[in-house]
This record gives C-alpha cells, structure tokens and sequence, in this order.
C-alpha cells in the first residue's frame, strides 16, 4: 500500500546536546551550517492562549531566546517569532469558569470566546495581554503573529489549498507515523482513514463552530461542508472565504516554510520519535517544499513550596507575572537559561530560592547584591521600608548595592507572607502571660531589666544594644561555654514573649528597629 516514510530530521537528541559543552553554541553550529548565509535568522515558539500560559510553557521563549542571543553574538540578524495560537478552538471549559455559561462556546475559536472578567475583547486577548505585559517587564523582545488575523486575513490561502491538493499524501504520511495498535484501534484500514482524512478544520458560517465534516474539494479553491449542529450544509470558496484552518501538524510544518524559521524548540511529547516534530518535518519537506528547522526538545520545569499555599493560580498553572511576585527579572532569567533544555529543573517557593539567589550571586560578586536571606530576614524587621533596612544594615557593618535592595525586598516580602507565613515573625497581640508565669525569679528579673534598658535608652546603637542583651544573662563566675547556655535561654524566653517561638531575629537587631513601646508591651509584666 505505501513505503515507509523516508525521515531524515534535525531533531538534536538529548543525548548529543549533553555531550557539548554549551547547547546553544552547539546548536547554532548546526543552524549555521544548515541555512548558511541568510539576511535573517527566524527562531520561533509560540502556544494557545486557551488558559494562562504558565512557567513550563515560559521554557518553550527561553530556550529560543538562548539562540537568538548566540546568533547574535556571531554577528547574525536574528529574531524571536511568538505565535498565538488563538485560531484554535475553544475545547473545554477551565474549572474556575461559569459551566453552564460557557459550555454554549465549545467549538468556537479562541477569540470568539468572552473574557469572563469582560476586561478584554475575548478570552485569548486576556492571557495574552497578561503575558505579553509580563515579557515587556523581563526585557524579552517576541514578534508577534495572531492566527485568527493571519487565517482571517486569507494570509496562507495559498498554502491551504496545496494541502487540501495533497491530501493523500499528507494522510499517507500521518498514516505511515502511526503505532500499529493506534492504526488497528482507530481505524478498519488504510483506505478508510485516508477517506476520512482532511487538512483543514472548517468554521461553519452559520454559528462559528468547529463541528463540521468535510463533503468535498474541487481540487482548486472550494470545499463543500455539513454543519452538524444546524444539518445545514454549505460551501467554502477560499478566494473569499476564512473560516478554515489547517490541522496543527500541517499548520506547523506550513508557518516553518511561511516565516522561514530555523529553529524552534518543543516539549518532550513534540520531541520524542515520531512524534509531532518528525510528522511535521517530512510535511514540511514534501507538502510545502522546506526543510524543517534545527529541534531541540526541552524537559520538564516543576515547582516546589506552593504545596497547601497556591496563589490565585489553580494547579500548576502559575504565570510568568506570578513568579516575578518572588523572583527578580534577573534572577528569573537566569533560572531558565543556566539549564540546558534536556535537563529538568525546579522553580521553587520554598527555602530552595535562597540557594538560586546564591547561585545567581556568585557569578556577579561585583554588583554586592543583598543576599534573599538577608531582605527576608531583616526585611520584616523593618517592616520592609528599603530606607530603614540600610540604615540597619550599616548598623552591623553590611553594605549593599541599593538597587538590588530596591528589587528583592519586595519579592521577600511576597515570598515570606504569601508563600511562607509560618517563617514570619509576628509580634503576639497580648502578653504571654502563660508562658511568664512559669519563670524563674532570676528569669523574670532579667526579663525586667531589658524593659527598664529599653525605657531608659535611647537604643541608637545595634552594638549597644547587643552588648547589653548578651550582658544581662551574664554570670561572671561561670566560664564562657557555660554563659553561652544562660544567654541562649534568655533569648528564647524573649522569643516566647514576643512571638511564642524560641527562636527569632537577631535580638539586639529587632530591639533596635521596631517601636519600643510594642515590646515594652509585651515584655513589662511589672
């Protein structure tokens, strides 16, 4: 009936992109070598825009902004092409929408589809603008393209026509990529998944939906449809009509040949072999004349310390814009381009993000920023105000870049009451009396000398202060090893105190920074 398909991809393997020493260098070797010479380097990513376009799909620009970047450090004109998708249909409703209300827009493309919050035009121009936005912020320059503005503009009528021409061919092609239980399960032979088989999707022009079946093509322009909805049927003339679109593994092949792109990465379900790549690039090559660009598939991206504490993001569909909530641009971008594609990585909300910070610092040393522990730590001292916090730091001799101050205190403060609450280190509201009562009279006593200190003193100076906290547990008599023991559980029964913990912030610090009548307050049991 048909030979098996001739595949001769440039989908890079894991396996030889973990060998090299830098991926994208690698792979712009490869673009280089395969498209020498051109006016323009397209590199391309693109989604659709049916729910928010959430951190794993975030991977998809970044590992094509690494080749961008490299290509334009060879001195290559290059460019980052970002479709939206949003020509594709509304396929089922999210779970935080109205069922009932939008059940009645299954079928309709993206763009028809209302923006629930009916602050946009529709529900696609809603997680694009989000997004959009959110790249603005990250300095992350895309071009453009929207489907349902380049299928409605008659924009690829010529190439819808050439694979409604083919249709055989692409079919045979589809067909020859198949497992053998997927052919045997889905369908009585060859002969009748080719009889079936069209190209296109069409839009019915009498409610806009997608449940339609194609009746015939006159193999020049016009096809014949049955809406299954009204039991109307009805012809496309495509010199006049747009209300078709290609199937997604003959759409990719045709925008590759369309824009001239070179490379495009996708996920491992794209990647694997004869997967949607492999389909796609034999299409590309027979159907519309063009090899298909260098492939890198990228692994998965997981996230970490949201367990019991989501955003307003349900399940793993946290945004872009959300993640900047604790992550810096800088410290964002570098998350994702540190990793090679084939490998996979954690984003995180928990304690892992100090590291990440740390990691970022080591390569920059010379810009001094504020290590995360440090705006966490201190930052709730001075109840994030950045000009207190320098005046703090310098108090204990720190000193750091301003800027970076400005930028993660912040995202510290996101990252401590939105995501990590029990790490905060909330005042109590009333007196611990319980707690008080159970004291030693020498603990007490020494608890009473700290308020009277507190009353007395100006407490201008962190290393007064300290001097004098560390010095009223003190016993002269005892050696050092055995004071340190007395001043440790002097501080834990402040801690008791003031936020019925037994450990804290660096005390001599916190008396300094906050008011001193909230621990006069709390600590004046006379």
């Amino acid at each position: 009936m048909m030979n098996q398909v001739d595949l001769n991809t440039n989908r890079i393997a894991s396996a030889t992109l973990e060998k090299s020493k830098n991926w994208a260098e690698f792979t712009v070797d490869r673009i280089l070598e395969k498209f020498p010479d051109l006016d323009l380097y397209t590199c391309a990513a693109g989604i659709s825009p049916s729910g928010v376009v959430h951190f794993g799909n975030f991977r998809d620009i970044m590992t094509s902004l690494s080749i961008v970047n490299e290509l334009k450090k060879r001195g290559k004109k290059a460019r980052l092409l970002f479709s939206w998708d949003n020509f594709d249909r509304f396929r089922k409703v999210p779970k935080n929408f109205d069922l009932e209300k939008y059940v009645p827009f299954i079928g309709l493309p993206l763009t028809a589809v209302p923006d629930p919050t009916g602050e946009t035009e529709s529900y696609a121009r809603k997680a694009e603008i989000e997004f959009e936005t959110t790249m603005q912020i990250l300095g992350v320059e895309l071009e453009y393209r929207y489907q349902t503005q380049c299928y409605t503009s008659g924009m690829y009528k010529e190439q819808i026509i050439k694979a409604l021409q083919n249709k055989s061919r692409i079919a045979e092609i589809i067909y020859g990529f198949m497992s053998e239980k997927a052919r045997t399960e889905k369908f009585e032979s060859y002969a009748a998944f080719e009889a079936d088989f069209w190209p296109i999707a069409v839009y019915s022009k009498f409610n806009n939906k997608d449940n339609t079946r194609i009746l015939s093509f006159d193999g020049v322009s016009k096809v014949t449809y049955f809406c299954t909805d009204t039991n109307q049927e009805a012809e496309l003339d495509f010199n006049t009509d747009t209300n078709a679109k290609l199937s997604w593994k003959i759409d990719w092949p045709m925008r590759w040949q369309f824009e001239g792109v070179v490379f495009e990465p996708g996920g491992k379900d794209h990647a694997t072999p004869g997967g949607s790549y492999d389909v796609s690039a034999v299409i590309a090559k027979e159907i519309f004349g063009y090899e298909s660009p260098i492939f890198v598939g990228y692994d998965f991206v997981g996230i970490t310390g949201l367990e019991g504490k989501m955003s307003s993001s349900a399940g793993n569909a946290m945004s872009p814009a959300e993640l900047l909530q604790v992550y810096t641009v800088d410290l964002l971008k570098f998350t994702y381009e540190k990793t090679p594609p084939q490998r996979t990585f954690n984003l995180s909300f928990g304690p892992e993000i100090y590291r990440q910070y740390d990691d970022l610092d080591k390569i920059q040393p010379e810009l001094n920023s504020i290590p995360f522990k440090h705006a966490v730590a201190y930052g709730q001292i001075v109840n994030w105000n950045p000009n207190k916090l320098v005046e703090l730091l310098r108090g204990i001799d720190l000193e750091y870049n301003n800027k970076s101050i400005l930028e993660r205190l912040p995202c510290a403060k996101n990252w401590l009451e939105k995501y990590n609450p029990d790490e905060m280190f909330k005042l109590l509201d009333t007196r611990n009396e319980s707690y008080y009562s159970d004291l030693s009279e020498l603990e007490k006593s020494q608890i009473a000398n700290l308020v009277e200190y507190i009353k007395t003193d100006s407490c201008e100076s962190i290393e007064a202060i300290n001097l004098k906290v560390y010095g009223i547990p003190k016993d002269t008599s005892l050696t050092e090893q055995e004071n340190k023991k007395l001043q440790r559980n002097f501080f834990s029964h402040i801690y008791f105190l003031l936020f019925n913990k037994n450990t804290g912030p660096r005390l001599a610090t916190y008396i300094w920074a906050v008011e001193k009548s909230e621990l006069i307050k709390l600590l004046d049991f006379a």
